[in-house]
């Protein structure tokens, strides 16, 4: 079928790329029809590889379909338009365009059969993601390189992983690995590296509070969902990823807990919700996969409308600080109706998406006898609705702050009104969700004793955030994490080239990239395919990303 053989994601990225060539009705149609018909080609990829093209002696699968690809590439398109109508006021012609070729790649990504075809989308991410960013002007571009050191070693670490995975096995398929090779360890680190896991994660609050009050919208959704897509299809029950994940939840938790920057504190929560995805990937038994599957379609959906309502509130205001908001709830009571929609979502509320989501996700710990991961996703859902309480009710009631800004403009409520029906809507009929999950399920969320426990959860959370509000609030002060270090190493490296004083980098990176070579023909000298194209070609890859990687290190001191 021809029709079919349409990867969905390039509907997206000719869209980003025709956006500033239009005049400001037709762009508003291509960012409304782009994401529909995106939408459209994803539901109608049937199961199995659809397209494959020869290349260099591999069978590329630009285009492969199973239900969990077709349930991500169905989030990403909903997400594509519901941040492109939230955004048409930006100004920012680039922001757009980067955003939607952000998205396609990411769609890209979840229909790839094969780990070239990811590498090269992951890389397309990378760079529509840094342009988002940094189309905010000069206070992004600091926060953006940074973004992009982080985003280009990665790829680093991805492509020596693809590269040894390929010289050992000969394969290029993207499926299911055990961690019994350093190259499938390096090909996991490169996933984990876009969850935003610790000790690498400071990319996430230090960049995406810097972009526009639209950007940070699209920015939420893809990269660390495209990751936590990788991690299920490739390593599903990988036993580490339960403790990296666990610790992603409560280190999120904890410093979106002390931020005092709206946006910062639901950056650090993007971390603490992601870890819950991670953690059940690691767990690994049907009912965990959809939990993370489920998980992240409606975390998608819920952090944008968080989001959408802190962006609307800096749109109108000037201000993301807590402790210049309070009492807007009288000139913006839609929007602070809205936010409470997704604060009940992300606290997993009966009756709203959250719920039927981490439900699985509990119950796959339980179904796999691990009470101690159990407990600890138990407690941490009770820490979310604390965290959730606090955006709306420091920014809408609180204290009277004297501000009296207007509703944002319609578009911007139009989005935040589709994503307030989605959270609620699958949130009371969780089978709409559960139908798109990749492994098939009868689990009813909606028991008695479940309801009665989680309730009870929720009532204990709401009283210790109340019984500690004094101390809840927050102060005119930021939080010191560990970007203090990456920052200072960075400069060290500067010092130790002496950049300023002419020394070029270019040498370096030259010897670096030597050595890279050698060590990767070396590898396949002993264990890959005959032929040079199929020895050379990830060489010259990875020693151009290499080189990439080293150039922006140094760049990074002076940022």
């Amino acid at each position: 079928m021809t029709e079919l053989a349409i990867p969905p994601g390039l509907v997206l990225i000719l869209a980003g790329l025709l956006l500033p060539l239009l005049n400001a009705q037709l762009r508003a149609a291509v960012i409304a029809i782009a994401p529909l018909i995106t939408l459209a080609l994803v539901w109608n990829v049937p199961d199995g590889n659809v397209l494959t093209i020869s290349w260099l002696g591999y069978e590329l699968v630009p285009l492969a379909g199973d239900n969990l690809s077709r349930m991500f590439g169905t989030v990403f398109a909903i997400m594509a338009l519901i941040g492109g109508i939230f955004a048409l006021n930006q100004a920012r012609v680039v922001e757009l365009a980067a955003a939607f070729v952000y998205a396609g790649s990411a769609v890209g990504v979840v229909f790839a059969g094969d780990l070239i075809t990811v590498f090269v989308f992951w890389e397309l991410m990378a760079i529509g993601s840094t342009l988002v960013i940094m189309s905010n002007g000069d206070e992004a571009f600091g926060p953006g390189m940074r973004y992009a050191v982080i985003h280009f070693f990665g790829g680093v670490v991805l492509m020596a992983g693809i590269a040894g995975e390929i010289a050992t096995t000969g394969s290029i398929a993207f499926h299911p690995m055990q961690t019994d090779s350093v190259f499938r360890w390096l090909i996991l680190f490169g996933f984990v590296i876009n969850t935003g896991a610790p000790p690498l994660h400071p990319w996430l609050p230090d960049a995406y509070p810097k972009s526009s009050w639209s950007g940070m919208v699209f920015l939420s959704a893809f990269t660390t969902k495209t990751a936590v897509y990788t991690l299920i299809r490739g390593f599903p029950g990988a036993e580490v990823l339960i403790w990296v994940g666990l610790f992603m939840i409560f280190y999120g938790l904890i410093y979106a807990l002390n931020e005092n920057d709206t946006r910062r504190k639901l950056a650090y929560s993007i971390i603490n919700q992601v870890g819950f995805m991670v953690c059940a990937t690691g767990i690994g038994n049907e009912m965990a996969l959809n939990g993370a599957a489920a998980h992240a379609f409606v975390h998608i959906i819920y952090k944008a409308l968080l989001l959408m309502s802190a962006g609307s509130v800096l749109y109108v205001t000037g201000i993301s600080k807590f402790t210049r908001l309070g009492g807007l709830f009288r000139s913006m009571p839609m929007t602070t109706i809205c936010c409470i929609i997704g604060a009940l979502s992300i606290s997993a509320t009966p009756f709203t998406s959250g719920f039927p989501a981490k439900s699985l996700i509990a119950g796959g710990a339980a179904e796999a006898h691990m009470e101690l991961v159990w407990l600890l996703l138990t407690a941490a859902v009770a820490g979310v609705l604390i965290v959730a309480i606090k955006l709306p009710w420091f920014i809408f009631f609180q204290k009277d702050s004297g501000l009296r800004p207007p509703e944002p403009p319609l578009n911007m409520r139009l989005a935040m009104y589709a994503a307030s029906a989605l959270c609620i809507g699958l949130g009371v009929f969780p089978g709409v969700l559960y139908s798109m999950l990749p492994h098939a399920t009868d689990y009813n969320p909606y028991t008695g004793g479940h309801l009665a426990s989680q309730f009870q959860l929720l009532l204990a959370g709401t009283i210790v955030f109340f019984a500690l509000l004094k101390w809840l609030k927050r102060t005119e002060t930021i939080s010191l994490d560990i970007d203090w270090f990456w920052r200072g190493f960075g400069k060290l490296l500067a010092r130790e080239f002496d950049v300023r004083t002419g020394i070029a980098w270019q040498g370096i990176a030259s010897n670096v990239t030597s050595v890279v070579q050698r060590f990767v023909r070396t590898i396949y000298k002993h264990h890959g395919p005959e032929g040079m194209l199929a020895r050379t070609w990830p060489t010259g890859l990875m020693a151009f990303w290499t080189t990439v990687l080293l150039a922006a290190t140094l760049v990074l001191a002076y940022v």
